[in-house]
């Protein structure tokens, strides 16, 4: 093992790595709102939203492909023998999961849709152990549970699942995107063998990106209101986009899929927190129960490396 390799399997440089992912990702919750806002992009038009999403990846796969080649000294290519594995990285990480996702937003509750997104470190978990043989200790399942319950905390302020409704296209499409997300950090994992890791992201976001436009504006989706502040916006939300999703395949190569996850919990604290901070939705973050959810997410964090340890 080199020591780059050495340094980026170390806890401690993991959970800074996997930290400001979820930061840079629990950004992108009120950044949406704003983005909205700017666009002038109604809650209901799902499609001008897919295509917003559609920009706002390629995009980011663009800059990931200019900031990857900078470093790397060299135009980044995927191998010809790698363009299937964007393509299919592409259909499930970018498009398979976000269009199940809008449709899934679009039929059910914020709450309902921010805990069911949360089941894909399970999905991710349950996944390694079967493609890559990681061990599924009782510290691992009762760190995974402990920092669910956190998660689920944080979102039930106002009796958000008194509806117990259960919808394919609501409850079941959410569901489905999870899965996706958690499906394609095992595909990362074992793609990583074979090309560059950021040659991998930034190729499947341009692909998945150029798809989620083409179906937006093909089903009438507009995107409106480019202006200096909207259009910063949009930069921001594709280095969101660019430099996460880069540094958590990085982890994801170098660790086990288990160890990366479980920090994925922590993105709906740090959204519902940078909510309050940029949107003045306080209702959930800064309250004992928002401080408890905060702690369980942390002692399921550290129950599932310790188990690892």
């Amino acid at each position: 093992m080199n020591k780059d390799t050495n340094i980026l399997t170390k806890t401690v440089v993991v959970c800074g790595i996997a930290l400001l992912c979820c930061t840079l990702w629990g950004s992108a919750f009120p950044s949406i709102k704003i983005g909205y806002r700017l666009f002038s992009i109604q809650g209901e038009d799902t499609m001008s939203q897919m295509l917003f999403a559609g920009y706002r990846f390629t995009l980011a796969g663009i800059l990931v492909i200019l900031i990857g080649s900078f470093f790397k000294k060299k135009f980044l290519r995927p191998k010809n023998s790698s363009w299937f594995m964007v393509m299919k990285l592409g259909c499930v990480q970018t498009i398979f999961q976000y269009v199940f996702f809008y449709m899934g937003l679009a039929h059910t509750t914020g709450v309902k849709s921010s805990i069911i997104t949360a089941s894909n470190v399970f999905f991710a978990i349950f996944l390694s152990a079967a493609v890559f043989h990681e061990k599924l200790s009782a510290g691992k399942l009762l760190g995974c549970l402990v920092g669910f319950a956190g998660v689920v905390l944080i979102n039930v302020t106002g009796g958000g699942l008194d509806n117990m409704n259960l919808s394919f296209t609501g409850e079941g499409a959410m569901l489905v995107s999870a899965f996706a997300s958690a499906l394609s950090s095992v595909m990362i994992k074992g793609y990583s063998k074979y090309e560059d890791t950021f040659t991998l992201c930034g190729y499947q976001f341009v692909f998945g990106g150029i798809v989620l436009s083409l179906i937006g504006l093909a089903c009438g989706g507009r995107v409106t209101g480019f202006t200096g502040a909207s259009t910063l916006l949009l930069i921001y939300m594709g280095l969101i986009s660019a430099v996460a999703y880069s540094l958590w395949s990085v982890l994801l190569k170098y660790n086990p899929v288990g160890k990366v996850a479980i920090f994925g919990f922590s993105n709906p604290i740090i959204g519902v927190i940078l909510s309050a901070i940029l949107l003045g939705e306080k209702n959930q973050a800064f309250t004992v129960q928002g401080l408890i959810a905060l702690l369980l997410v942390c002692i399921g964090i550290f129950a599932v490396n310790y188990s690892k340890a």
